[in-house]
């Protein structure tokens, strides 16, 4: 099942086209995220037999990130082999968690503005829950996921790293426009293996990062286990589940994006699609 999110309405997605589920289901669901994900176990199963057929063309444009509002957002840093090699730092012995504040959080297709000149790149394969879970365990983790979606953890670099030797992540990967989700929440039955995830991301057209969730240190059911092992996850919270190697802080010379580049995150069938402007560029 893929759902969207197109004025601020949830929709099925099928063959391309829009279903309307708070129509479709007589009221029953929706209209909005927060209404579907409080309900996403019985929305879920209503889905799987309703037939209603799509009456608008997808236009991923107008996707809205397929979330409620104001989730809470975890991170989990050098979570991938690889990108933990490049990073010249040892394994982590237990996933290195940071939160991402609600209001950056924006659409997979938009302009972001560049707050500082130390902005980098990092795709991520983001989860979102369509259940509450606490001290939940690896086996039964993934029946706690609604679905998967794209996701980019942009980071300004210089205020992530800063104070030198206690360093606060949260505020430097924060800034507006800094978590796109989108274009479509995907549900885990729709991957073959959804431990082995494919995800890629191209900086004007030159692939910088490419792998599988299969390289992560920590998957996805040991993240909900260690997360829900101290909090509690709420239906439509997202984890980003790290970023693989390739970033531009891991370049020579390093590389942060500028006004003139374009970003284009893949992951499974997923693309996303974001331009940049200076911080005080007018708005195009």
């Amino acid at each position: 099942m893929r759902i969207a999110s197109v004025g601020g309405r949830i929709k099925l997605v099928r063959d391309n086209a829009l279903v309307d589920v708070h129509k479709a289901s007589d009221g029953r669901f929706g209209p909005t995220a927060a209404d579907v994900f409080e309900q996403w176990a019985q929305f879920r199963d209503w889905a799987a037999h309703d037939t209603t057929e799509g009456d608008t063309p997808l236009n991923e444009s107008e996707a809205e990130a397929p979330v409620p509002p104001r989730p809470q957002v975890f991170g989990i840093g050098l979570n991938y082999r690889e990108h933990q090699i490049e990073s010249g730092l040892p394994a982590p012995e237990v996933p290195l968690v940071f939160t991402k504040f609600p209001t950056s959080i924006t659409n997979a297709l938009t302009e972001i503005r560049l707050p500082t000149d130390q902005v980098d790149w990092e795709v991520e394969v983001a989860i979102v829950m369509g259940a509450r879970a606490h001290n939940v365990s690896r086996s039964d983790a993934w029946s706690y996921v609604a679905g998967v979606t794209a996701a980019q953890d942009f980071s300004a670099r210089d205020v992530q790293m800063r104070p030198a030797r206690t360093p606060q992540f949260n505020l430097g990967k924060s800034f507006p426009g800094f978590t796109p989700l989108g274009p479509l929440l995907v549900t885990p039955d729709e991957f073959d293996d959804p431990n082995d995830i494919t995800l890629s991301c191209d900086i004007n057209g030159v692939t910088m990062q490419s792998s599988s969730t299969s390289d992560l240190i920590f998957d996805v059911g040991q993240l909900i286990e260690y997360l829900s092992g101290i909090v509690i996850l709420l239906p439509g919270d997202v984890i980003l589940t790290g970023t693989p190697s390739g970033v531009g802080l891991g370049q020579t010379p390093k590389r942060f994006l500028t006004a003139d580049d374009e970003v284009v995150s893949h992951v499974g069938d997923l693309t996303m699609r974001h331009t940049f402007a200076a911080a005080g560029a007018p708005r195009a």
